[in-house]
């Protein structure tokens, strides 16, 4: 989706835009999404989502950007569901849908495999999952 000004995405012409049903449930959706606001000195303020860090919003004050970022991410959802495709998850539901690929040797994997039983883990994608997440947050 482009870049719109906050001013632009105004929620009256939006829901001209789509079929009102699917409008509030793209809404209810996108309520659920964590947003991110950074600052811009141009702009006071930039919003995304962790779920669709690809949608974004400006507004002056936090309020009006994150107003204006919900809108555009209700506007993102909606296109989704028009076009028959599955919205991301909120990250508050903690469902895991993603997925990554990692190559290992064998000797890797064994040390991780090892690593990960002695510590308790269910298996090694829970060790790798929590280790790494650990690390990010210690950063």
């Amino acid at each position: 989706m482009l870049k719109k000004s906050a001013k632009s995405l105004r929620t009256q012409d939006n829901a001209r835009l789509f079929d009102p049903a699917v409008l509030r449930h793209a809404r209810k959706i996108a309520e659920q999404y964590r947003i991110v606001l950074e600052v811009n000195e141009e702009l006071g303020y930039i919003g995304s989502s962790i779920e669709m860090p690809n949608v974004f919003a400006d507004g002056k004050s936090p309020d009006d950007c994150v107003s204006a970022t919900r809108e555009a991410l209700s506007v993102a959802v909606a296109t989704m569901l028009e076009q028959g495709q599955e919205p991301p998850s909120p990250a508050s539901t903690g469902l895991r849908k993603a997925q990554v690929n990692v190559r290992l040797n064998s000797e890797e994997k064994y040390r991780l495999q090892e690593a990960a039983r002695k510590l308790g883990f269910k298996g090694l994608g829970d060790f790798i999952r929590a280790t790494a997440l650990d690390r990010c947050t210690s950063l």
